[in-house]
């Protein structure tokens, strides 16, 4: 098993960040500042394919030992495979809503007898030259993440969490308040989030879920989340942007 699935599996405090900027600097700077791994986002970005293969390798190219994992745009078979491909360390699936789902994803990202996953020479497998050796190690390193981020996925995140593969739950707070008709009232979801993790209990699935400012990690560390992605690079660009600018205008007026 991968340090990064046995770290969450374990309920060890891990920390990554969100990539949404599809240059690889942006992937490779992330890495560099050690974070356990790097959230790419090929759901809500214009990211093709090549340009998550192309950040996946800018955090492998960076020093220490941070991890890609891409965040998908579907639960779609072929979506998981091609993603896997590219050899990335883990997946996150949105918008999980029962455990039929879920098994599903397992099975995408498992090659045979476990699941379905298609054999090639990719990236992942050092383009043919270590076929053998990856294919016997991929099931029990990649980790698999699903997101819970609606009414119904609440509703089913104990039997999603008890799927066999499923190594953590990821909340998303933005998508989860919109479902519920309060978009952006993440303040209001402390009935879900803790049903969630009461759903959970003592299984060996992680629950984790994003921070967008210092408050929301406090607050989500308080509430009981085993784990955390600290920002998104486009917001640390626009707050550093608008600090700078916000300081030059208010000296030379």
């Amino acid at each position: 098993m991968s340090e990064l699935r046995q770290a969450v599996r374990a309920g060890d405090p891990v920390v990554g960040t969100w990539v949404t900027i599809g240059h690889p600097a942006v992937a490779e700077m992330s890495a560099e500042l050690g974070f356990d791994f790097v959230v790419i986002d090929a759901e809500h970005s214009s990211m093709s394919l090549e340009t998550v293969e192309n950040l996946v390798r800018a955090v492998d190219a960076a020093s220490g030992e941070t991890q890609p994992v891409v965040r998908l745009p579907d639960d779609d078979p072929t979506r998981i495979k091609r993603v896997l491909d590219t050899g990335v360390s883990g997946v996150i699936v949105p918008m999980i809503q029962t455990a039929e789902q879920a098994r599903a994803v397992v099975k995408a990202t498992r090659y045979p007898p476990e699941g379905v996953r298609g054999v090639a020479g990719s990236r992942a497998a050092k383009y043919g030259l270590e076929m053998g050796d990856y294919f016997e190690r991929a099931n029990d390193d990649l980790l698999v993440m699903v997101q819970i981020e609606s009414a119904k996925g609440v509703g089913h995140a104990g039997s999603i969490a008890a799927v066999d593969g499923i190594d953590a739950l990821f909340v998303g707070p933005a998508d989860l308040s919109a479902s519920l008709g309060r978009f952006g009232e993440t303040d209001s979801l402390d009935t879900e989030i803790s049903a969630v993790l009461d759903a959970v209990g003592e299984s060996d699935t992680a629950v984790g879920t994003i921070a967008l400012d210092p408050t929301d990690v406090e607050r989500w560390a308080e509430t009981g989340f085993d784990f955390q992605v600290v920002g998104i690079d486009a917001d640390y660009l626009l707050d550093g942007a608008t600090r700078a600018k916000r300081e030059y205008e208010q000296l030379i007026r």
